[in-house]
């Protein structure tokens, strides 16, 4: 088990290694100019070259991914363009309120999807299971930035029930938390449904309808866990999606976390400030796929012992 999960820590590292360099190049690359956002287009050019080279903007491109590695080996996420100040104190701002939403988005999304798919697995080709697989369809093809407004102009709006954005208001992380949640809630319910009817094929549950134990017993004790692998590793891989998403949610909610700070970084070209908060948002994916692919080393000695 621990060589198994040294071989996961390292296939870990070099991704985030990976990803920090991709993000890095990507910014540098991106057409843009923070000084015009800074200075303004009216700026003289003697302006633009002295705050140029006060920032360090003016070293080679290979220099400056030099020391931006040196940095981050340090923890130092380096220091905003436009506050000049340390990046790290605005990023443990923004995360509770990111990571409260995506954990709520994802309360939503199983509270939603173990019901839906058990009753689709139980009920199978009946009007049950086709309803539950038409919301699920509805649930996926409908993208975040389309769903927002629609539960904000019906709940909101027509309603009048819940706040139209904001996090201060009593509720308002509902309505975020349902956009977030009904995609991922979508799809699980469908890997629950799939994994459900694989287990129930299986002689040992045979075997416990045999012995007369109840359908509750079953479902719960023999066939929900055995089926919960696959669904687990869809839970961890879908977890850092709920974080990706949260961008676009945030918006549109005016909720104050990572994803209204990156974006606000965006359009001031903040490159210290865009990089740590896509370096934050990739390294918790590979964080959170990581600890599934240990857990699913756990509960299955067959993964563990593949790479012996």
């Amino acid at each position: 088990m621990i060589g198994y999960i040294f071989r996961r820590f390292f296939s870990a590292l070099v991704v985030i290694f990976g990803v920090a360099s991709l993000v890095f190049l990507l910014i540098h690359i991106v057409p843009g100019d923070p000084l015009e956002v800074m200075l303004g287009e009216t700026a003289s050019a003697a302006d633009r070259e002295q705050l140029r080279h006060l920032l360090q903007l003016d070293l080679p491109l290979l220099e400056q991914f030099y020391q931006y590695f040196y940095a981050l080996f340090h923890l130092d996420l380096g220091t905003s363009l436009f506050s000049r100040e340390a990046v790290w104190p605005q990023l443990l701002q923004r995360i509770p309120a990111t990571l409260e939403l995506t954990l709520a988005s994802l309360l939503v999304a199983i509270s939603i999807a173990f019901p839906l798919g058990t009753i689709a697995a139980l009920k199978k080709d009946s009007g049950w299971d086709f309803t539950a697989m038409t919301v699920s369809l509805i649930g996926v093809s409908i993208p975040n930035f389309l769903m927002g407004p629609l539960l904000i102009l019906f709940f909101s709006i027509y309603l009048g029930w819940m706040p139209v954005s904001g996090q201060e208001e009593r509720g308002a992380i509902i309505l975020p938390a349902l956009t977030l949640g009904s995609a991922l809630a979508a799809i699980l319910s469908r890997m629950v449904r799939a994994s459900l009817l694989e287990v129930l094929r299986e002689d040992y549950i045979r075997t416990a309808y045999a012995k007369g134990l109840s359908l509750q017993r079953i479902m719960l004790v023999h066939a929900l866990r055995n089926a919960m692998l696959p669904v687990l590793t869809l839970i961890g891989l879908q977890f850092g999606t709920l974080l990706g998403g949260a961008v676009i949610t945030e918006i549109i909610f005016s909720w104050q976390g990572v994803g209204d700070l990156t974006i606000d970084a965006i359009k001031k070209r903040d490159y210290p400030v865009v990089q740590a908060c896509i370096l934050l948002i990739s390294c918790s994916y590979v964080l959170v796929n990581t600890l599934t692919d240990m857990l699913y080393g756990v509960l299955d000695p067959r993964i563990r012992l593949q790479g012996k």
